[in-house]
């Protein structure tokens, strides 16, 4: 059997055929309507996509990483740009709650989350999602040091970090629905941090 049964979606070599990467992507994204993330092969999608396994494999080593490339393509995430940090990562929190709670894929990001725990080749493909790119976070403190609100000698990696682990834990404990307070407060002590006064 060809590796590809519809020779308009022949493999290019490494090199992706966008023809072929957009079909199977989207096969991707009816797989997981139809059987949910439980329910979600590479073989399903094989299958839908009229493409070889081994084609897919080529272009996405893992399940995970076929999903966090789903999980982008689906993403939409309004990065706000007010002039004031404090602002911008409230909005940006909001904005991301938003969209975890009213789409997809928020559901495939907190269940690839989970079966990185567990999954080694799960956990490969999530640490170089987040390593892959500078996050959102990090351009918005960066967009915060250049307008001076920012001091000197702030890692805004760390910061970033402090920000992602909030809105993580509250992707994972499926507490998307916090208001701007409660979000304006965390947002607050991060910015400001938690010492007294003279300590």
């Amino acid at each position: 059997m060809a590796e590809d049964a519809d020779p308009a979606r022949r493999s290019i070599g490494a090199r992706r055929n966008p023809d072929s990467a957009g079909a199977i992507l989207e096969a991707a994204e009816a797989v997981l309507v139809e059987a949910g993330y439980s329910g979600f092969s590479i073989e399903a999608v094989a299958r839908r996509a009229r493409a070889g396994k081994p084609t897919i494999y080529r272009w996405w080593p893992s399940k995970a990483a076929l999903l966090l490339e789903v999980y982008k393509r689906q993403k939409r995430v309004d990065i706000p740009d007010t002039g004031r940090l404090e602002e911008d990562l409230v909005g940006f929190l909001q904005n991301l709650f938003k969209h975890w709670r009213e789409t997809s894929s928020g559901s495939i990001f907190r269940s690839l989350i989970a079966e990185a725990q567990s999954d080694e080749t799960a956990s490969a493909a999530l640490a170089e999602y987040a390593l892959g790119r500078p996050s959102h976070t990090v351009q918005i403190v960066e967009r915060a040091r250049q307008r001076g609100e920012v001091a000197e000698g702030v890692d805004s990696a760390p910061v970033a970090d402090l920000i992602s682990s909030y809105a993580w834990r509250h992707l994972l404990t499926n507490r998307l629905d916090q208001d701007e307070q409660s979000i304006r407060k965390a947002v607050g002590y991060v910015l400001r941090g938690i010492a007294a006064p003279g300590n």
